[in-house]
């Protein structure tokens, strides 16, 4: 629909340049005006403002005033016409696409709402896609949104603002991402979204230390140091080269490289009947290895024992290649 009334609004404006440069030969030709006579005669023809004429018009200048004021009336008119179709069916287009977009976020509940959309924040979108996570990002630059748009749900705003965070789903969320780059905004955004929703659990960006604490006693559950994580990965390198290039190997980026899972107690318990890592018996069944388990806690324990005993609130962390963990989330209908 847009494209069409694109072409109508070029077609309109080749019309209207047209009846002006017909007019301007016109009365250059018909009277023997000088160009900028001829000009001025012909804009306040078509636009019958009643000014006077240059100089005194004969019998064919005065049929073809009449011809230019008729064509000029209908052309203009399609082209008011045609322009204001386009402005208003741009206005509904939008309309429709916010009420669209309202829907889509007003369904979601126990979704991700990430704010900022820079380095980090696209990092952890792009994460989340992988996983098909559902999650809102809040972004209040327009251009990032129009660049974005259509591939990821937005909300057009300060995240600082509580209003915004409900236009986003903030009080039916389970997680909350605060990746903007100031760290006094991630604060005011936390003890904001803690207020709003008590049970949210709130990961903050923050990129001074001392904003660290001060972000955690604002309601923050876990604060990330995006610098100090890149400077000690770059360290390790150093000092152990081989191990870190190892880890490096290990992804969690989406489902086809995957090599690490976590898997919750309860997705495995309610398929078979198992009280120990011996019973699951995942090494056998599909190739993956136990190296981790977190009990209902949060308590994290490496390399447990075969004879440990699985609580239902405990999840285990599952490391294989990638077909192998294809095979474990098949197996067991995990995700």
């Amino acid at each position: 629909m847009v494209r069409l009334l694109r072409s109508k609004i070029v077609l309109a404006l080749f019309l209207m340049i047209l009846v002006l440069s017909f007019g301007v030969l016109g009365y250059k030709l018909l009277s023997d005006f000088t160009w900028i006579e001829a000009v001025y005669m012909t804009i306040i023809t078509v636009t019958t403002v009643g000014f006077s004429e240059v100089k005194p018009l004969d019998a064919n200048a005065k049929i073809f005033t009449v011809f230019l004021i008729v064509t000029s009336v209908f052309i203009f008119g399609y082209a008011i016409s045609v322009i204001t179709e386009y402005l208003l069916g741009r206005s509904s287009l939008q309309t429709l696409k916010k009420k669209k977009l309202k829907k889509k976020i007003e369904a979601l509940s126990n979704h991700i709402v990430v704010c900022g959309f820079g380095r980090n924040g696209m990092q952890a979108a792009d994460k989340l896609k992988a996983y098909k996570k559902p999650f809102v990002v809040i972004e209040k630059n327009r251009e990032v949104i129009e660049r974005h748009e259509g591939e990821i749900l937005f909300v057009e705003g300060d995240a600082n603002e509580d209003e915004v965070l409900l236009e986003a789903g903030i009080d039916r969320a389970q997680y909350l991402i605060t990746a903007v780059p100031d760290d006094a905004a991630n604060l005011f955004i936390v003890l904001s979204a803690r207020q709003l929703n008590k049970k949210l659990f709130i990961i903050s960006r923050a990129s001074q230390l001392n904003s660290l604490t001060k972000l955690q006693l604002a309601g923050a559950d876990k604060v990330i140091m995006p610098d100090k994580i890149g400077g000690d990965h770059m360290a390790s390198l150093v000092v152990m080269p081989d191990l870190i290039t190892f880890i490096n190997h290990l992804s969690i980026e989406g489902e086809h490289t995957t090599n690490l899972e976590e898997v919750e107690i309860e997705d495995l318990t309610n398929q078979i009947d198992c009280r120990s890592i011996r019973d699951l018996d995942l090494r056998r069944k599909t190739g993956c290895t136990i190296i981790g388990y977190i009990d209902p806690k949060g308590n994290y324990l490496i390399n447990p024992e075969a004879d440990l005993i699985l609580e239902p609130k405990g999840k285990v962390i599952v490391l294989g290649r990638a077909e192998q963990i294809d095979k474990l989330n098949h197996m067991f209908k995990i995700g």
